[in-house]
């Protein structure tokens, strides 16, 4: 019998299928969060097995924790006496913590702003309200640096503050950054020479460059770690300072160079001068060596800078006027700096005019092509190679000898000898001069000259000529200097070193550096020769002019005419040593275009080198061998380095009074007599003692 299914039946079948549908789909959506929150567990426990603690120290480090770098203290520089010349300074970068501040939980973050800033500007000078404004806006900023280069003493007061917690509790977010300042204790003096460094502590120029990676240490670093009991402790990996380099600058000497220096060109400023009519010469060199084995005691040029504030051009340079500086571009402003950077010592060349005239009179005697006994006739001009080429003295000279050449500084004569020795073996011997060839002095900058010179193959005779003079080819200071230590030391070339020593940041050595010997230029007996050749300049020639009172001294001058010819620019020179049987010091002196209407004059380096030379061989202890006049006299006493009579009696007064009261018989106590001058030595002398005064 057949059913009859309603239409009130049909739909409750049809409502019974749908939820059992939706009852199975739930029950599987069930089943599969269950397992996914079974695979996430399985995850998290595999994970806090393995990396629990990696992922713990991580978050650690996040939360609580930065990475703090600790700076090391870069090297410092000494002189030859242990007198530091640059040496690193700690200061403190004042750093506020925005963030820290404005998330404070214990208080208002107001009120700690108020609190931390009111501290703030007890304490140092900064205005109140940009801070607050600043902290209350960049409320996610945790690095603002506030101030920098502070000294602890100028935030003493603030720490003191910060660390009374008790009284001062709102004052967050601020601490202090260490780092090192470069400090250069005698501003200008041996800028060239000892250079400066960049913000990062690299090296820039002079013995800062050269030797960065020796006077840059390694930084070190504190960071935060869990130990096994997951307790919080913090290590420190300390930082390593970098080593001190000794130089071989002696402060005195360098003193006393600049000085020279400086006031030869303040005598000579005028209408003249370069640009702004302020400069004395377009450069001026000094290079003060012991020939004996390539120590530079001292090294400066004119104009200078101060190392301490060295990328101001308007207090460095005298070249320019304001409304110069203030026209010129970023480009033209660092070109500028980088000129008055540059160490005309080893980084310019130029043609060394007449002081060369030593090198190709020692080379000829030195190879057999001149006896020294020869004579030459100098009529003012001398044709060579269809080219006249003059004396300075264009009348002539007449007969000398070879000593009177060198005496004389005859052009003519010179020539003569270069022909009779030949452009190979003068080039020859220039080479072993290590003219063209760097010295490789331990100063970065030292510049090339081997494409400034002239090539043996291709030389004419006219370009011989000239050379045997000084002309047509290119030295820098630094090579004239050493070349010419061994012309007048026996021989020896010695490389050029202004490094004596390295040391531990304990002060313990690290290395030695011994004078190198690279060769033989000359025999011993040529360069004795050479030495009475160079004496008799001094006492008979064109370097009368340098010789200080009481000294004989040996050098040779030097007067260059620059290319293009005929402009009425000269580099002019003079080398000069003492004393004449034993050189213990060399002083070499290059102005470059002297501000006078009439250039070619040695002159004016031999009165710098006087000057140099009359305060610095006492420092040495090479005493005067000759009588000195009484204007000569004076002037000593003036310089300070003789007593005057009055001196003396001052000092008997003082000595009588302190005896008096003391209780002392004054006519018992023996007085500081003075016989004044030793005819000897010139210098002052005790004559209850015998010391020099």
């Amino acid at each position: 019998m057949r059913r009859i299914v309603t239409q009130e039946q049909s739909e409750k079948n049809e409502s019974r299928k749908f939820y059992s549908r939706m009852q199975t789909k739930l029950v599987v959506l069930v089943i599969l969060i269950l397992l996914a929150f079974v695979a996430i567990s399985f995850r998290i426990i595999s994970i806090n097995r393995t990396k629990g603690a990696e992922y713990k120290k991580t978050i650690l480090a996040q939360q609580d924790y930065v990475s703090t770098v600790l700076p090391y203290k870069r090297g410092d520089i000494l002189d030859s006496q242990g007198t530091k010349i640059a040496y690193s300074e700690k200061v403190y970068n004042l750093i506020v913590d925005s963030y820290q501040i404005n998330h404070i939980t214990s208080a208002d973050p107001a009120e700690c702003i108020a609190a931390t800033v009111d501290a703030l500007s007890r304490c140092f000078p900064v205005d109140a309200g940009e801070l607050s404004k600043h902290i209350s806006t960049m409320t996610e900023e945790r690095y603002y640096v506030l101030l920098e280069e502070l000294t602890y003493d100028e935030i003493s007061d603030f720490l003191q503050i910060q660390a009374d917690t008790k009284n001062n509790p709102l004052v967050k977010g601020v601490w202090f950054e260490e780092e090192y300042k470069r400090v250069y204790p005698f501003g200008s003096m041996a800028a060239d020479a000892i250079g400066f460094t960049t913000a990062d502590s690299i090296g820039t120029f002079g013995l800062e460059e050269q030797y960065n990676s020796v006077l840059n240490g390694v930084n070190g670093r504190q960071y935060g770690y869990l130990n096994e009991e997951e307790g919080v402790e913090k290590s420190t990996k300390e930082a390593e300072d970098g080593r001190t380099i000794v130089s071989t600058i002696d402060v005195n000497i360098q003193s006393v160079v600049e000085k020279c220096m400086i006031q030869w060109n303040k005598d000579h400023e005028g209408a003249n001068a370069y640009r702004t009519g302020e400069a004395g010469s377009k450069n001026t060199g000094v290079i003060v060596m012991n020939p004996k084995n390539g120590e530079v005691l001292a090294m400066a040029s004119y104009p200078n800078f101060d190392l301490n504030n060295p990328r101001s051009l308007s207090e460095n340079s005298m070249l320019y006027s304001r409304e110069e500086i203030a026209a010129m571009d970023d480009e033209t402003y660092y070109d500028a700096l980088n000129a008055i950077w540059r160490n005309f010592c080893i980084s310019d060349t130029y043609e060394p005019g007449s002081v060369a005239k030593a090198l190709t009179i020692s080379a000829a005697l030195d190879s057999g092509a001149i006896t020294g006994n020869e004579t030459y006739n100098c009529g003012g001009v001398l044709e060579v190679g269809g080219h006249k080429i003059h004396c300075h003295k264009r009348i002539g000279h007449g007969t000398l000898t070879v000593s009177g050449a060198l005496e004389q500084s005859c052009n003519v004569a010179l020539m003569h000898i270069g022909r009779a020795m030949g452009s190979d073996t003068l080039m020859e011997y220039l080479s072993n001069f290590n003219i063209g060839l760097k010295t490789n002095i331990d100063l970065a900058g030292e510049a090339r000259t081997d494409t400034l010179i002239f090539d043996p193959e291709t030389m004419g005779s006219s370009d011989l000529a000239i050379s045997t003079f000084g002309q047509g080819y290119n030295v820098t200071m630094i090579q004239m200097a050493a070349a010419f230590s061994s012309v007048i030391n026996g021989g020896y070339y010695y490389q050029p070193h202004m490094v004596s020593e390295i040391r531990n940041p304990d002060g313990s050595t690290y290395e030695k550096i011994e004078p190198r010997l690279l060769k033989q230029t000359i025999s011993e007996s040529t360069s004795e020769r050479m030495r009475e050749y160079l004496t008799n300049v001094c006492v008979l020639g064109t370097g009368k002019t340098a010789v200080p009172a009481g000294y004989v001294i040996g050098g040779k001058t030097g007067t260059a005419e620059m290319y293009p010819r005929g402009t009425g620019n000269y580099v002019v020179s003079f080398c000069g040593f003492a004393p004449v049987d034993d050189p213990q010091v060399l002083v070499y002196v290059v102005v470059d275009r002297p501000n006078v209407d009439h250039q070619p004059h040695s002159t004016f380096p031999q009165e710098i080198c006087k000057n140099i030379m009359t305060e610095v061989l006492p420092y040495m202890q090479i005493f005067r061998t000759e009588e000195i006049s009484e204007e000569d006299e004076q002037h000593l006493i003036e310089l300070g380095i003789i007593p005057s009579l009055t001196q003396s009696d001052e000092l008997n007064e003082a000595e009588a009074q302190r005896a008096a009261e003391n209780g002392e018989n004054p006519d018992d106590m023996e007085t500081t007599e003075v016989s004044y001058i030793d005819q000897e030595t010139g210098y002052a002398v005790d004559p209850n003692t015998g010391e020099y005064l």
